[in-house]
């Protein structure tokens, strides 16, 4: 042991006066930290002043363990210094330790040197696991420096080493995410640099400052370079060379490809799971939504009904920082991105209450379009283009649907906030069950599983509940509707549907009840169901059961864009799907299919009797509700026929308007009221300090134009601006 500490305090004193040394750990780490922090404008972005120093610490490491471990022991070796120790006792062993310890305890200082200046200077938050950091990092330090050991122990010239380091240091440097991170890269070379352990050690220490992972958390990555250490330590011993005069064979350089070993490995699971790639994506977007940004001289409408008519809005972080009713003196100060908008209006992000994600709202002329894998995906992504920045899905395939919302939640896929509520709470035979019939048979059973519950029982109907609410869903979806003359449904048993709505409001779980007529509403209202879906468009709903709903705080959503759809439909029109908006989200493919197939079955259709008396019934119920004082909430019921995923709520907020309800009104509706009806009206649905910055920006002002929704200029999620570009739809491609 005394051979080791005095090794460790001679390699402290040289490493002190080597001014390579010191060069390659602390100047030019901090030479690219002041470089890095301006590049990418990190004081109005904490997140970026993250990656920054994630890149930073790593060429320090990198830095540390080629130059100053590697060149520093082939330089001791050609200047005879090492034959010195040649006859002190321990052999190599103790010189080899000392390097990887020295090198650690001198590195460490410049990473904490690092950390405070981005906090002080910058404002970047101290990572949650700093100690977790440190461990990670000096496990990186370490085996960095004692494959820079080995290099030295297989070169035989300083000439040789300085070759061999440049072949392994300058693709780590810039293909592990050290100069610039690795999404910037080809998808190729990102795969490519999942064989680099510099990138194992980047992505580590970046899951660490970003993401609020732990070590524990990247202990593969950890143990591969763990491993890898022990590895190259063991063979720097078998290997070491006192004296330059000993020379080693071309083999032995092989021996650097077993320390690389672990690698290759974790490189081709890597090439064939992607996580890490996932990884990155969902850091790439932590980065962009961590930007500071200023919207002043902006027409903001709040959400809860309050309009603030020239203000400004700063978010930070994903958040919103601050709300101003007039812009700001010193924007300077705030250290923001400042975007003017004058004239336009600032609202919440829109909210879809009713969709069908499993159903694309047209005909395909090809079949086996209808199975497209990440058809679902790319309906949440028309959303988040369309200024839809949350839906309720109300009886999709469940587990899929978990899935996505895990995928949306945690940043590896970009679309619109998805809220599950289902499988749909139906009898057999009843609505809900009859598009199993649209499938092969043998895959009905599946099917109905995940989209459907039919308990026969009030015992069965609680625990199916249960279920629900150990899975994970958001609210249960009930289906009290017996359809009409040519389509009639077995209607769920009323004593069962009471005791599904009692279990769910037993285990916090909102109901929203699908209903047909006025009879079905008053059942639901009666049991205390949370939200109205359809209302009725057969007969009007009586002003007692508003005035009930109002009492009891039940939300009404009328979705009179799948009755409009449904009568042009009717009628052989196709004029919904020449909506600009809807031309920009749809499917090519989808767009024309549905209208040249609407187009040719036009004459052969006869216009079913009493869907023109339906809409206007649809319209009077939902003034009814509105003049009684009804919580107001917007669905579309998209994924029915003509009504595309997508613009959905700005149609059905146009047609609200024409049928009388003021546009504040309609809005509010759509924002605020629908975030309360999701229980995530301290998340979302409103402009206000600490709320997400879930945004959409419009030309003009649709308090007094409506139409004005379909202008966007800009839509922002979680504080990010969002790219309405095509990347937005494909996402999923490599």
């Amino acid at each position: 042991m005394k051979a080791y500490l005095a090794h460790i305090r001679n390699n402290l004193r040289l490493m002190g006066r080597d001014r390579a040394v010191l060069f390659f750990a602390l100047f030019f780490p901090m030479m690219f930290f002041v470089i890095f922090a301006f590049a990418y404008d990190a004081a109005k972005n904490p997140a970026a002043m993250a990656q920054v120093v994630t890149m930073v610490i790593l060429i320090g490491v990198l830095g540390s363990g080629f130059f100053g471990a590697g060149m520093r022991a082939v330089q001791d070796r050609e200047s005879g210094v090492l034959r010195r120790f040649k006859v002190a006792p321990g052999g190599p062993a103790p010189i080899i330790v000392s390097a990887l310890v020295s090198g650690l305890v001198s590195y460490l200082p410049t990473v904490i040197f690092i950390l405070v200046l981005a906090h002080v200077w910058f404002h970047m938050p101290y990572p949650e696991h700093i100690l977790q950091l440190f461990l990670f990092v000096a496990v990186g330090a370490v085996t960095f420096r004692a494959i820079g050991m080995i290099v030295a122990s297989t070169v035989n010239s300083a000439q040789e080493g300085q070759i061999v380091i440049q072949l392994l240091y300058l693709p780590m440097l810039f293909l592990s995410g050290a100069t610039f991170p690795t999404w910037f890269l080809p998808r190729w070379l990102q795969v490519t640099s999942q064989f680099l352990p510099a990138t194992y050690l980047y992505q580590g220490i970046q899951s660490i400052m970003l993401t609020g992972e732990g070590f524990w958390q990247n202990l593969s990555a950890a143990g591969a370079l763990v491993l890898a250490c022990a590895v190259a330590i063991f063979i720097g011993i078998k290997l070491f060379r006192w004296e330059k005069e000993e020379k080693i064979t071309a083999k032995a350089k092989l021996w650097i490809l077993v320390v690389l070993a672990p690698f290759l490995l974790l490189g081709i699971y890597q090439a064939k799971t992607k996580e890490n790639l996932d990884k990155d994506k969902v850091i790439s977007r932590a980065v962009r939504r961590g930007r500071a940004r200023l919207f002043k001289n902006v027409r903001i409408f709040v959400g809860d009904g309050r309009v603030i008519q020239n203000g400004a809005v700063l978010v930070r972080n994903g958040k919103i920082a601050e709300v101003y009713d007039v812009p700001p003196a010193d924007e300077k100060a705030l250290q923001a991105e400042v975007m003017d908008s004058s004239g336009k209006t600032l609202l919440p992000g829109l909210i879809d209450m009713h969709v069908h994600l499993g159903m694309p709202g047209g005909i395909y002329s090809n079949p086996s379009d209808y199975a497209k894998p990440n058809a679902t995906k790319r309906e949440l992504a028309a959303y988040l283009f369309s200024g839809v920045t949350a839906v309720r899905s109300v009886g999709d395939a469940l587990d899929a649907s978990l899935k996505l919302r895990s995928q949306i939640a945690n940043g590896s896929y970009e679309g619109a906030e998805l809220f599950v509520d289902g499988p749909m709470f139906t009898a057999e035979g009843g609505h809900g069950t009859e598009y199993a019939k649209y499938v092969p048979e043998n895959m009905r059973a599946t099917l109905n599983a995940q989209i459907s519950r039919t308990p026969k029982s009030a015992e069965e109907a609680r625990t199916d509940v249960d279920a629900l609410k150990a899975k994970g869903v958001d609210g249960i979806k009930a289906i009290l509707e017996a359809g009409t003359a040519g389509m009639l449904f077995t209607r769920l048993d009323t004593a069962i549907y009471r005791e599904i709505v009692k279990q769910a409001h037993a285990d916090n779980l909102p109901v929203a009840t699908h209903t047909g007529d006025a009879s079905d509403v008053r059942d639901a209202v009666d049991a205390g169901t949370n939200t109205i879906e359809h209302g009725s468009f057969r007969d009007l709903i009586p002003a007692e059961l508003f005035d009930a709903m109002k009492q009891k705080g039940i939300a009404y959503d009328p979705t009179l864009t799948v009755i409009e759809a449904v009568r042009e439909m009717s009628q052989g029109k196709t004029d919904l799907l020449d909506r600009p908006l809807v031309q920009q989200v749809g499917p090519k493919a989808l767009l024309d299919s549905t209208r040249d197939e609407l187009t040719k079955s036009a004459e052969q259709r006869v216009p079913p009797e009493g869907l023109a008396a339906g809409y206007q019934r649809a319209e009077t119920n939902l003034l009814s509700a509105y003049r009684a004082g009804v919580m107001l909430i917007t669905g579309s019921d998209a994924g029915n026929m003509l009504v595309i995923h997508g613009p959905t709520v700005e149609r059905e907020l146009q047609l609200w308007v024409k049928a009388g309800i003021p546009p504040a009104v309609a809005l509010q509706a759509a924002t605020y009221n629908a975030a309360r009806a999701l229980r995530a009206e301290n998340r979302i649905g409103s402009i206000q300090k600490g709320r997400e910055a879930n945004f959409i920006l419009v030309d003009g002002n649709p308090i007094e134009d409506i139409n004005d929704m379909e202008r966007i200029t800009a839509v922002i999620f979680l504080g990010g601006w969002v790219d309405r570009d095509q990347s937005l739809f494909e996402q999923n491609k490599d």
